[in-house]
């Protein structure tokens, strides 16, 4: 079988991270590898470098990942991780977090490349919801 592009969620609180990815996981099916990385170390609301390499290890195929920031240090974080693992092939999405995620995941599970897959999350922005 042919390597799926894999997800990685970065938000500031664990809670969000691991529904969002409940909620993905979901739609996309269980091919599409989507990991949470979200709060501090210690539990608390904020970023983790470490929690973000961990998930980048873990979602990493040779199809690449997209990584999925909420806001703020994330970004920051997200970046930094990104810098020093240039090993991994991975986009940073500038993309709603929610929508982003769904769009990315269910395109990501068609078996598109990494590209596609970052232009699903970003253009995810223009859904109308009304």
């Amino acid at each position: 079988m042919t390597p799926l592009v894999g997800i990685v969620l970065v938000s500031h609180r664990a809670e969000i991270a691991l529904g969002v990815r409940s909620l993905v996981a979901e739609m996309a099916g269980p091919e599409v590898t989507v990991a949470a990385a979200g709060g501090t170390d210690d539990g608390r609301t904020g970023t983790s470098y470490a929690r973000i390499r961990d998930a980048l290890h873990s979602a990493a195929t040779d199809a690449g990942v997209l990584l999925l920031p909420d806001l703020g240090s994330s970004v920051l974080t997200a970046r930094l991780v990104l810098e020093d693992h240039p090993a991994i092939r991975a986009v940073l999405a500038d993309a709603p977090f929610v929508e982003g995620a769904v769009a990315a995941a269910v395109t990501a599970a068609t078996g598109a490349p990494l590209s596609t897959v970052a232009k699903a999350a970003e253009e995810a922005r223009h859904f109308s919801k009304l």
